[in-house]
């Protein structure tokens, strides 16, 4: 099965103006990116077959190319594509990158590279023979991005906000619970504390279950703090999460811990992931210490007074 003719997307411009930037972007955002193809083989390319699944056959198609090319010639670029729409219906948006040429002098100037089009020659001259050379191409994209006045990361900010899609981008989000005595995860974004709910270790009844229990759920839910504190998580967290995905990150795990990381920290770990579930994300749910056998030396002493562990033995 061929790829959709609608999902292709061709990326050109000045070099520096930032292309390796936006291919990195889409890739991110789980497109398939092919830079530098020479224009002999984009039929193949287009033509090729895709494995047989959905994600495959839906996946965009972003191919770079510029001075560094082989065989690059703008004009020919325009022409192939016109006749790839006439002959195959492919239906090809060009994204052009524009920038100032003192802003790319400066750019060659604190990388110390080449300007491809002038390796023995001052950068100044390899840009004004690009511009010339890329004017049919700039002049028949359907997108252009000027770059003279960006950061890396307010391109890739302006490129996610213009090519992806609904769920297309979003980060890997991760929820895991933990136990503090065996240490916090490494990876962990965002840890949360929840030693401040009463333990179910210090019950004798509820010590062999877990957070996966529904009476060991019950008792950490009748602590007088969980619903606000849950309820004040859970905000935040709705709260970052798009941020996060807005900045472009690609990872998010999000790490509750208790003390031994088999009952508290296992509960709530599940609640606010089917929240999560339930406003539209697709958490992935660990138990790092869930196996772990319970000891009352890494559980310390238990609590006293109203809402503590010893209440109900």
């Amino acid at each position: 099965m061929n790829r959709d003719p609608k999902n292709i997307l061709l990326v050109t411009g000045m070099s520096g103006a930032g292309k390796s930037t936006v291919l990195r972007t889409l890739e991110d955002l789980g497109w398939e990116v092919v830079d530098n193809l020479p224009l002999l083989l984009l039929d193949r390319l287009l033509s090729a077959p895709l494995p047989e699944s959905a994600e495959s056959i839906s996946q965009p198609l972003a191919l770079g190319i510029g001075a560094r090319t082989r065989d690059f010639d703008p004009e020919r670029v325009v022409e192939r594509i016109q006749k790839l729409r006439e002959d195959h219906g492919h239906d090809i948006g060009t994204l052009f990158l524009d920038c100032a040429g003192g802003e790319l002098e400066r750019r060659y100037s604190e990388t110390r590279r080449r300007h491809p089009l002038a390796l023995d020659r001052p950068a100044s001259d390899g840009i004004a023979r690009e511009r010339e050379l890329l004017a049919p191409l700039r002049a028949w994209a359907n997108r252009l991005i000027d770059t003279t006045s960006m950061t890396a990361n307010e391109l890739a900010q302006n490129v996610r906000e213009t090519f992806s899609g609904e769920k297309l981008g979003a980060p890997t989000l991760s929820v895991t619970s933990f136990g503090f005595a065996r240490g916090v995860p490494r990876n962990a974004d965002l840890v949360f504390d929840m030693r401040f709910l009463r333990n179910p270790h210090w019950v004798e009844a509820l010590r062999p279950g877990t957070g996966l229990d529904a009476a060991v759920g019950d008792y950490i839910a009748g602590d007088p703090a969980y619903d606000a504190a849950l309820a004040q998580i859970e905000s935040l967290l709705l709260l970052l999460l798009p941020r996060y995905r807005a900045e472009g990150k690609s990872y998010v795990t999000i790490a509750f811990g208790c003390t031994g990381g088999r009952h508290r920290s296992v509960h709530v770990t599940e609640r606010v992931a089917q929240r999560l579930r339930d406003e539209g994300f697709s958490p992935t749910v660990t138990h790092r210490d869930l196996a772990a056998a319970p000891q009352d030396s890494l559980e310390g002493a238990p609590a006293s007074g109203p809402g503590s562990g010893t209440v109900l033995q």
